[in-house]
């Protein structure tokens, strides 16, 4: 089995992201982008990795290559995520392909895809994701 078929295999029940690597894995039950925050602020080199995640829109794929991952496998993948992965030459499959990743309540756009629609240097784009986090965590939403 290939690292990629190994992290589609882990993403069962409360697993949401698996990455794997030489027979290293890291798996979060975390949802949205808080595993792949949590995996670089914890300073976890993940250069190389193959991930397979459950949900992946451009602010996902960002995180993905400024961790330097080389395959990303999505159950759902946006547009805008399948773009910027390709673009920074890595690897993506998935289950289903959709336009936009919609937020927890179904009303509109995931307030993470919506705070870096419009930014392209991954840096930057992980900045503006810490701070929407942290702004939504004082809102409590």
């Amino acid at each position: 089995m290939t690292d990629i078929d190994i992290a589609k295999s882990l993403l069962k029940k409360s697993v949401t992201c698996a990455l794997v690597k030489d027979g290293t894995t890291y798996v979060s039950c975390k949802k949205g982008i808080a595993p792949m925050l949590g995996f670089i602020e914890d300073g976890i080199n993940l250069s190389g990795f193959s991930v397979a995640d459950r949900i992946v829109g451009k602010a996902a794929a960002m995180l993905f290559v400024k961790a330097g991952v080389t395959e990303v496998y999505a159950e759902v993948l946006s547009e805008a995520g399948k773009i910027y992965l390709e673009a920074h030459g890595i690897a993506v499959s998935y289950g289903k392909l959709t336009k936009e990743i919609i937020n927890r309540s179904n009303s509109g756009i995931c307030p993470m895809e919506s705070a870096v629609l419009e930014i392209d240097d991954y840096e930057i784009g992980y900045i503006t994701l810490k701070n929407k986090v942290a702004e939504l965590k004082k809102a409590n939403i």
